[in-house]
């Protein structure tokens, strides 16, 4: 069989101007994640022209023009240096929730029980677990479509975590003590819906992203409810947070009796992360 060869540049160049999205940095960005993927190539490799495979793209680009995420299209998301698989199941993996797991390891627990709320892809509860090799972790979430998604990046980077399903809104979390509970829960209003991209708004599963517009802070009362039973005498809690709820936010968990409460900014100034400290008697 006689393989068809051509050059990178050229290759890049074609993907470019058949992605009809309106941003360039996207569209550049985008090019260059499938020649990373299909080609391992980075863009000084592209530029080298260096000589690969044909491919026939129309399928991944007319799903790409239609604003699928190139995550979804390419079955994964690059999250604190590591590639874990996704499907529509599941959130795909954004920078600013490496945020929330560098906070938990400046911590700096060495044997931690971290309970991972609202796991999805299971991104977080697995890297805190190549991160932290003596800890131990528990990871929940509702859907059980997730949780497939999370067992196999669970399998894929030899982690050991303990998955379960469970509605953490309703049921009854009967776990031991634990050190950290982390979570990126369910935080945009309904509202928001009309501000977002079509790339977020028909293809990212819904119930991990929004909540009432009535109680937007639903998942974090629950959260502070239950940690102030289940977390240990020196634990701490790591949440993300909506950007336009972090003095909201952080009056709940002073009012559940938490103390040491810290608002976290990102790289933006916007605040993203808030961690509390359980208060001591």
């Amino acid at each position: 069989m006689i393989r068809k060869l051509t050059n990178s540049k050229v290759v890049f160049n074609a993907i470019k101007s058949r992605l009809t999205l309106t941003d360039p940095d996207e569209i550049q960005a985008i090019a260059l994640l499938l020649m990373e993927s299909y080609f391992s190539l980075s863009l000084a490799d592209i530029l080298l022209e260096k000589e690969i495979e044909v491919i026939d793209f129309s399928k991944i680009i007319s799903r790409l023009n239609q604003h699928e995420p190139v995550q979804y299209v390419l079955g994964e998301a690059g999250f604190y240096g590591r590639k874990f698989n996704v499907t529509p199941a599941v959130l795909i993996p954004r920078p600013e929730t490496e945020i929330l797991v560098h906070e938990v390891l400046k911590a700096k627990q060495q044997t931690p029980v971290i309970l991972d709320v609202g796991t999805g892809s299971g991104c977080i509860a697995i890297t805190l677990s190549l991160e932290i090799p003596q800890s131990k972790i528990i990871a929940l979430d509702i859907s059980k479509e997730a949780l497939h998604v999370a067992n196999e990046n669970a399998k894929k980077h030899s982690a050991n975590i303990e998955f379960l399903q469970t509605d953490f809104l309703k049921d009854e979390v009967n776990l031991s003590p634990i050190d950290i509970l982390v979570s990126n829960p369910p935080y945009v209003r309904e509202l928001e819906k009309k501000y977002m991209q079509p790339n977020v708004i028909d293809y990212e599963p819904h119930q991990a992203l929004f909540v009432p517009d009535d109680d937007p802070l639903v998942f974090y009362r629950a959260i502070a409810e239950k940690a102030k039973q289940k977390l240990a005498p020196q634990g701490d809690i790591f949440v993300e947070i909506n950007q336009q709820f972090g003095s909201a936010v952080k009056n709940l968990f002073v009012n559940y009796d938490f103390n040491q409460v810290t608002i976290i900014k990102d790289l933006d100034g916007k605040d993203r992360v808030i961690r509390a400290s359980r208060i001591q008697k």
